[in-house]
């Protein structure tokens, strides 16, 4: 084989790896890009379901249902968010929003009509912030 033939098989393999590599660099950004997309539609779909949440308080003499309905909401939110991600921060933040929701369901269940929903609050808070791209 001669020289340039052998440089040119040398090139033509350096530029397929390369090719290869630039290619499984762009899916994995592009991977990134949908878990944070997804992580920044799931935390906004979690605030409007805290904001129900904060109605129904308001209006639970009237629909205690309303209550948890807007807790179940935000429960499923959290197993789609906790399922996309691999990120620490987030995985934290869902942990922390899930424990507020558990305590605001025990206060519910004991009988409080207008439990304290300021640690939900605070903790989607939290969410939104460490999904913001």
């Amino acid at each position: 084989m001669s020289a340039s033939r052998r440089r040119r098989r040398t090139s033509a393999v350096a530029a397929t790896l390369a090719a290869v590599a630039l290619t499984a660099g762009l899916t994995t950004g592009c991977d990134a890009v949908n878990k944070a997309l997804d992580c920044v539609q799931t935390a906004d779909a979690i605030a409007d379901s805290v904001t129900d949440l904060q109605q129904a308080v308001e209006s639970a003499a009237n629909d205690p249902t309303q209550l948890q309905e807007s807790l179940d909401s935000i429960e499923q939110n959290l197993g789609e968010i906790g399922d996309k991600t691999d990120n620490a921060d987030v995985n934290k933040a869902v942990d922390d929003l899930q424990k507020a929701v558990d305590n605001v369901r025990t206060s519910v269940q004991n009988g409080d009509e207008t439990p304290d929903i300021s640690p939900v609050t605070d903790a989607a808070g939290e969410l939104t912030k460490v999904c913001t791209p």
